[in-house]
């Protein structure tokens, strides 16, 4: 474990099913741990896994790469398996795009998967209007520019409740990196996000994982299209899509955060009783073909 996860262990029968969460870039664990109370409460076990570069210094940040935030996540998931029979993987925001791609290349070891506020983009209608332009990107990285440069997410910053939103800016300002995450997204991390992105959308048909998608309509960061793409992608394991009327982005401290627990509660309850069985040894062949496949992007 690194400094910022935690575990939750479960109690009674629910607890030999795990449920790794994963927050969104920029993000950190702490984003995670209302919801993973709410599971945990419900029995299971729960573990909160810390990206790679993240809760730190946005040099940190800029020297990895999504493919070293992927590793995060394996890490997690085998350590889980550990304790657990069954495995469910749920993300936040650039969290879900990362639950996604461990359901698409760990078919035999995850049973199910909640996308929340899944971005793959950033869409939303609080979004600067040069976000849109985010596919010039790369080409400044290549040319080696804009490393320091980051843009800067508007009001409501993904929060509707107005009280909870002031607390969380309030923590972002103060360079509480731990807490609240950076204050912005570096664009060279934009470009690690996209390929990441690219990545997790030509492969959703690998996906044999039922799924749980959970999506604000108005949300202000990732509008509704995001979710759409789980929806139309997965197409070998059913699809829930539930659409939250009173929130923006961050679903899982927002308003509907009791409605997005119960949500997810239910959905892990349907999938602890189900026949799927975890398998003790992933297969290695398959997460090396990925990886050779993304390194190609």
């Amino acid at each position: 474990m690194t400094m910022h996860d935690y575990l939750l262990e479960g109690q009674g029968e629910r607890a030999e099913t795990g449920i790794l969460l994963i927050h969104g870039l920029t993000g950190t664990p702490n984003e995670m741990r209302i919801l993973a109370r709410g599971l945990n409460s419900a029995g299971f076990t729960v573990y909160a896994v810390q990206l790679a570069g993240h809760c730190g210094t946005m040099d940190d940040l800029l020297d990895s790469t999504w493919q070293d935030w992927l590793v995060s996540v394996r890490a997690g998931a085998d350590k889980l398996s550990q304790r657990v029979n069954k495995l469910i993987v749920g993300g936040l925001s650039m969290g879900a795009v990362l639950a996604l791609a461990l359901a698409e290349e760990r078919p035999e070891q995850i049973a199910g998967v909640m996308a929340l506020s899944t971005t793959f983009r950033h869409d939303g209608w609080s979004m600067p209007k040069y976000t849109r332009m985010a596919f010039i990107l790369p080409f400044l990285r290549m040319l080696g520019i804009g490393r320091s440069r980051m843009f800067f997410e508007q009001p409501p910053y993904g929060i509707k409740d107005a009280a909870l939103r002031k607390r969380i800016v309030s923590q972002m300002q103060a360079g509480d990196s731990v807490e609240a995450g950076l204050p912005g997204n570096p664009f060279w991390s934009v470009v690690e996000m996209q390929l990441l992105s690219s990545h997790v959308l030509k492969h959703l048909d690998r996906v044999r994982a039922p799924c749980l998608v959970l999506h604000a309509s108005n949300d202000d960061i990732a509008s509704v299209k995001n979710a759409m793409n789980i929806v139309r992608g997965v197409q070998h394991a059913p699809v829930q899509l539930v659409l939250l009327e009173d929130s923006y982005h961050m679903i899982t401290i927002d308003r509907e955060r009791r409605k997005v627990i119960d949500r997810c509660i239910n959905f892990a309850i349907e999938i602890s009783a189900s026949d799927f069985k975890l398998s003790a040894h992933p297969e290695q062949g398959a997460i090396a073909h990925h990886e050779s496949s993304g390194a190609c992007l």
